[in-house]
């Protein structure tokens, strides 16, 4: 023997809740069986109770459908998103190793420069001072050389002061 299905199991006991409550008579015969009036109002009862079932069911399927096809498009949207994801990823992965790269690029010139920078200070220094001793004995050497003009300036002027009077001399003699 089958066993009846969940809807039917719920029909036979909601017709034996509506026979207990009056709304299905229950008066039988002697013979076991029921009046024509009691056996059409049953009919109708459970005809009625199969229309509700049928009605239950049919919203039953149409809800299950209706989230059946929500969730194809949620299963549509998560693969679709985790493509986007994977994009973005692909796309900023390169993106910091390249940075990353040139970033230890940086730190490792910046470690070189430091040391040239302090010798270059050191050389700018060393110039400055060179340049400022050349400008100095250059400044020396200007002077002496215009000490040295006037000396011979002066000297020319005693010799030929000399001169002219050893001229005068040796004609005053004749």
């Amino acid at each position: 023997m089958s066993t009846p299905t969940q809807p039917q199991k719920q029909s036979s006991e909601q017709l034996q809740t509506l026979m207990q409550a009056g709304q299905i008579s229950g008066s039988l015969s002697f013979s076991g069986l029921m009046s024509k009036e009691d056996e059409e109002m049953s009919k109708s009862a459970l005809s009625t109770f199969k229309a509700k079932e049928e009605e239950i069911e049919k919203k039953k399927l149409e809800v299950k459908e209706r989230v059946q096809a929500q969730l194809g498009r949620i299963e549509e949207e998560t693969k679709r998103l985790a493509s986007i994801q994977e994009e973005l990823e692909s796309l900023t992965d390169p993106m910091k190793k390249e940075v990353s790269v040139v970033r230890k690029k940086i730190d490792s010139v910046n470690k070189e420069l430091k040391p040239l920078g302090q010798t270059c200070q050191k050389k700018e220094r060393e110039y400055k001072e060179a340049l400022d001793a050349f400008n100095e004995k250059n400044k020396e050497k200007v002077q002496l050389i215009t000490r040295l003009m006037e000396l011979v300036s002066e000297s020319e002027k005693t010799r030929m002061k000399k001169l002219d009077e050893l001229s005068k001399s040796i004609e005053t003699i004749q």
